[in-house]
């Protein structure tokens, strides 16, 4: 089953931690990709832009209303996120402890559809 690993924090939080720190962080994440890579389990992966550059759509009445920002108004916002093919959701808890602890939260959920799998494009099924 594919599960997404969605990744929030507040926006600039990253950028403001010490080189060191980011590229620690950066480490776990090209471990996990490469990791995932290898065994054909990796989906697809994003960074988000910031939320400025976001647009939400939304049906209000009759109308179909286009609005500047975000979905959602919270402080830690959704940056980016990871599809990955595991076994069961306690693996894929597993899988997102890899990342960089402290400078996230992540969210895990199974996928439902997705526009097929990463069985169809020629990953683990």
């Amino acid at each position: 089953m594919q599960y997404a690993i969605l990744i929030y924090a507040n926006e600039g939080f990253f950028e403001r931690l010490p080189q060191d720190e980011q590229d620690t962080a950066m480490d776990h994440h090209r471990q996990l990709q490469a990791e995932h890579n290898a065994k054909g389990t990796l989906g697809a992966v994003a960074k988000l832009m910031d939320t400025s550059a976001a647009m939400t759509v939304r049906k209000r009445g009759e109308s179909v209303l286009v609005l500047d920002g975000p979905f959602a108004e919270t402080k830690e916002q959704l940056l980016g996120l990871y599809i990955i093919e595991c076994a069961s959701m306690d693996d894929a808890i597993e899988q997102a402890k890899k990342l960089p602890q402290g400078v996230a939260a992540y969210e895990i959920r199974p996928v439902g559809w997705g526009g097929g799998t990463i069985a169809e494009t020629g990953g683990a099924g």
